[in-house]
Parts: C-alpha cells; structure tokens; sequence
C-alpha cells in the first residue's frame, strides 16, 4: 500500500509513525510534514489550510493533493486536521473514486457546528449539557444574565480548540460574548455562539474509529488545556495528554457507547450523512454517567501521540477497512501498558510566541526505550531543527504503568532545550491520585 498523510503536526507525525509501522504498507507521504514526520515519510509541499472564506484557494489545494494521489497510485489517504475534512477534502477524493479516512463535509459538522451537533445530540437522546444558541450577541448577553454563572460560551465554528470559555462570573460571560460575536476573535466561527450549563466532574477522551455503521473503541485518554500546573491559565490546544483514563471504567465505556456513539451514528444515517472516521467524543463523567462536551472528527493532539501507541493492531488496515465498511471484520485489541505526552511549548504560548529557536538535544532521547520525540512545530533553517509553532514537541512514554511513562516521559523531556521552552509539570496528575500509594511526586 501507499499511504498519504495530511497534515503538520504532532498528530499526524502519530499517524505517520503508525502506519510505516504496518507490513502492508510500501511508502508513507505526508502533505505538508514536518522535519520529525520526513524521519518515516517523504513531505510533499501541499497544504489544505486556507481561510475557510477563500472558497476557491481550498478547492484549487484539494484538487491538487487529488491529483497527486491519482498520479501516485494512492491506497489510502488519512486525514488529520478538521479544516481538511471540514473543506470536503473525504467528498473530492471519493469522487475520485480514492479512500479517504475521516467524514464528508455533511458528517464534519459534528464538530464544524456546535449547534447543530447540540440539536442532533438533543433529537437522538444523547446526554449534554443544556443550552440555547444565538447568532444575536445582545439576545446572548440576556441569556447569560437571566442564567447566572458559572456558565460556558462556545464559538460554534472551529477556532482550533480555543473556543470554548468557561466563564465562572456573569461578567466574564459577557465579555466571551463580546470577543466571539461582536470583536469575531476567532473570525465566522464566532458568527454563532452556543450558551451552555457548566458541567461539573472529571472529563476524558473517547475515540471510536467507524465505518458509519460498525465502531471499534480504541483505549481511551485524558489531555490536559490549560497552560499551566493544576490546570489553571488559558486553554491551549493541549499541554499534555495520558492513555489509558482510570476514569473510563469498563461501565463508563459500555454507557458511553450505548448512550452515546451508537445513538449519534444511527441519526447521522437518518439524516443521510454517515459519519465514517473517528469520533472523537469529549465527555464529561458525573455519577449518573457520562455527558458529552463536544464531538470532533478527528483523532485528537495531543490524545493521537499516546492512543496510537497503545493501538495493538495494523493501523493501515483499520483504517482502510473503516473506510470500505469492512469495519466488522477486523479487531483492535489495546495493548497493555501505558502512554504519556508531555508537550513542549514556545515561551509565551498560547499568547504571541517567538519563531526560529534553536533545538537541542533529541538526540539523547535514544537513550530512553519507549520514548518518540513527536513533532508538532518544527521546520529546518540553514540545517538547524527550530521551533515554528506554539506547541513545538510532544515527548511521548511508553511503559507498563502510568507511573513509569510519566517518569520516563519527564526524564527525556529535560534533556531538550531551547530558549523559551516550558511545559506543564503535572501531566498524568489525576491518574497518579487514582492509583492508591501511587508515586505523587509530579502531581505536586
């Protein structure tokens, strides 16, 4: 098989790593990659990464990364960013008559669409937090007013998982509104603003790789937002992120399929839009069970760099039985043990940051067995490996516990540098408070 990639980051260098794994397949591609993914894959300099209003500069990249695979003899395409899938790049392959892994563009609102995926959720029985939404930010701010907080207000659209303020004043609520509304902060995605109840417990990651009919449950995962220790500053893409979750007990799994992913799969085939690819479910787990926070389309960054290596199976063929709905005739066991990423950041992320910073120092990762150095904002100047992006290397451990792979993760975290760089401290700290006599050390 020849496989391409599409994406730059630290999940798609996963997703690349993964698959050059699998005795099936021949050649990895990636458009566009990045200096860690050219290690396992040839880059190819396509992008699908336009202004969603530019209508016409997207279907001009889609059409040229479908020639290329045309050209090429592609067997399988994997998609890994949503403004991809939310382009329509699944529709423009298939009509190529080329596999594709991820939804249609119909299917991609799930997570393109706050609202809509709050009404599907509401008409199929799905449980979630109560809401309304609003594309009038004055008919917003009474809502807020009347409701109380805390509260929680959501771009409908994407805003590259930076959307969503938890608001724990009636006075921070308002100025959401007003960033994401009337200032458009994050652009037409706030064109939209869904106003929802704060839920109250522990929140985790749940992916089901699917075929629009059958699903495979993959192990699940708990990623850490906010920039700093204890989970407080600003929300991020994700700082961090474990595998498996204590939290998703057997029973929180089998609620989670049963209320969740077989009924949202069954209404996407009622209103004539199968999803296929993997839906990735953000829940909220309380003690009547699990609520759903969100829905994305795709496999998650940072969950992807500690899921993936948990995945005791041929991703190429997973997934392209997902795509040809043979979805039921392949297992997926998880393997046994552990994974942890800890994110390297550029000093000032999620702020403005600083580009071009030497990195030094992946080479003594080589030492450390079980860790994979994922990159998520390189790029090479003049032959030198520098930082090109906020989130700049997930360092992802495995190991037979969760303890060792936080260890092992952090150790070889502290032999890379460069000017700026931080990281949160505490990754896995929930996980430690679960295991009795666990070591705490860095949940301190």
């Amino acid at each position: 098989m020849k496989v391409l990639v599409v994406g730059k980051g630290g999940r798609e260098h996963a997703l690349c790593w993964k698959l050059a794994q699998s005795p099936r397949v021949e050649r990895v591609y990636a458009a566009p990659g990045n200096p860690g993914i050219a290690e396992v894959a040839e880059c190819i300099p396509f992008r699908v990464d336009a202004d969603p209003t530019a209508r016409g500069e997207i279907d001009r990249q889609l059409e040229r990364l479908r020639d290329f695979a045309v050209q090429q003899r592609i067997d399988l395409t994997v998609v890994g960013p949503e403004d991809a899938l939310v382009a329509g790049l699944v529709d423009v392959f298939a009509a190529a008559g080329l596999a594709a892994f991820g939804p249609t563009a119909a299917a991609a609102r799930l997570e393109s669409d706050k609202a809509f995926a709050k009404e599907l959720m509401a008409t199929a029985g799905v449980p979630t937090a109560r809401y309304r939404s609003f594309t009038d930010s004055a008919a917003a701010r009474q809502h807020v007013q009347e409701q109380g907080a805390p509260i929680v207000v959501k771009a409908s659209g994407l805003a590259a998982g930076k959307g969503a303020v938890v608001c724990s004043t009636v006075a921070e609520a308002l100025a959401a509104i007003g960033q994401i509304m009337d200032e458009r902060v994050f652009g037409a995605a706030g064109a939209t603003v869904v106003v929802e109840e704060f839920m109250r417990g522990e929140e985790a990651s749940f992916f089901a790789i699917t075929d629009g009919t059958h699903y495979l449950s993959l192990v699940s995962a708990q990623d850490h937002k906010a920039v700093y220790d204890g989970d407080q500053g600003p929300n991020t893409g994700g700082m961090g992120a474990y595998a498996p979750a204590p939290v998703m007990t057997p029973a929180m799994v089998a609620a989670t399929e049963e209320r969740i992913v077989r009924p949202v799969l069954a209404e996407m085939r009622a209103r004539g839009c199968p999803f296929t690819g993997v839906l990735y479910c953000g829940l909220m787990l309380e003690a009547s069970g699990p609520r759903v926070v969100e829905f994305n389309c795709r496999f998650g960054d940072p969950e992807a760099q500690v899921v993936l290596p948990l995945l005791n199976a041929d991703l190429a063929e997973v997934l392209l039985a997902a795509c040809t709905g043979r979805l039921a005739e392949v297992a997926a066991p998880p393997a046994p043990g552990a994974a942890v990423c800890v994110v390297l950041a550029s000093g000032g992320y999620p702020g403005k940051y600083a580009k071009g910073k030497r990195i030094e120092g992946l080479e003594m990762l080589a030492k450390y067995p079980g860790v994979v150095a994922f990159h998520a904002g390189t790029e090479r100047q003049d032959g030198q490996l520098v930082t090109s992006g906020g989130r700049v290397l997930g360092i992802t451990a495995s190991a037979p516990d969760i303890a060792a792979a936080i260890r092992q993760a952090y150790a070889a975290a502290a032999e890379i540098r460069f000017d700026g760089m931080h990281y949160r401290r505490d990754i896995g700290h929930r996980a430690l408070a679960r295991l009795e006599g666990g070591d705490q050390a860095h949940a301190r």
